[in-house]
């Protein structure tokens, strides 16, 4: 048979009921000796629940789990088989690792829908026809025009860039430049009529 030490109760005045007569008593019903136990409980099985589960309300969930699981099963508990406190961390171990093994699913808001920034079907193939006839101007343009357009536009590179490329004076780039986007201009305006 189990001893458990008798403790002085509040502000000294006489013992304490033990843990396990305070089970005994709630496996009988009574509230008073629930709330008694549970005052008594309460923070160190927030504690323990806490260290082992790493987060508050999880732990506090395994808290209230455990107390409702005592109020459930106090009929259960048998006094010669061991303390009250040790049954009553047994029913907390177990209401901890049952929180542990649920998942913990991150709250995910569903996404506003908004209009695609995505060109659509139509645009796509505007765009593609488009792209055939710049590319399509290009090739009648004089060779010298069309390699600056290309170097340019194609290739990203500045003006100094493409001179430095072609070696040649930038002043030519500039002339080429501006005499193959007219040529374009005026072929494009051909192709859409």
């Amino acid at each position: 048979m189990a001893v458990e030490t008798v403790r002085q109760g509040p502000f000294g005045l006489g013992p304490r009921t033990s843990d396990s007569d305070l089970i005994v008593k709630i496996g009988n019903g009574d509230r008073a000796a629930f709330e008694e136990l549970y005052h008594r409980f309460a923070r160190p099985v927030l504690g323990l629940a806490l260290r082992r589960l790493g987060d508050y309300g999880r732990a506090e969930d395994a808290t209230q789990e455990t107390f409702a699981a005592v109020w459930r099963s106090a009929t259960s508990f048998r006094p010669e088989r061991g303390s009250g406190s040790a049954w009553l961390y047994a029913v907390a171990r177990h209401a901890i690792v049952d929180r542990a093994r649920q998942r913990v699913d991150p709250v995910v808001e569903e996404p506003v829908e908004t209009a695609s920034a995505e060109a659509g079907p139509a645009e796509l193939a505007e765009q593609d026809w488009l792209t055939f006839q710049v590319q399509a101007g290009l090739e009648r343009l004089p060779e010298r025009e069309r390699q600056v357009l290309e170097l340019a536009y194609w290739s990203g590179l500045s003006q100094s860039e493409v001179a430095s490329y072609l070696d040649v004076p930038l002043g030519t780039v500039k002339t080429r430049t501006r005499a193959g986007l007219a040529r374009l201009a005026t072929v494009l305006d051909e192709v859409r009529v």
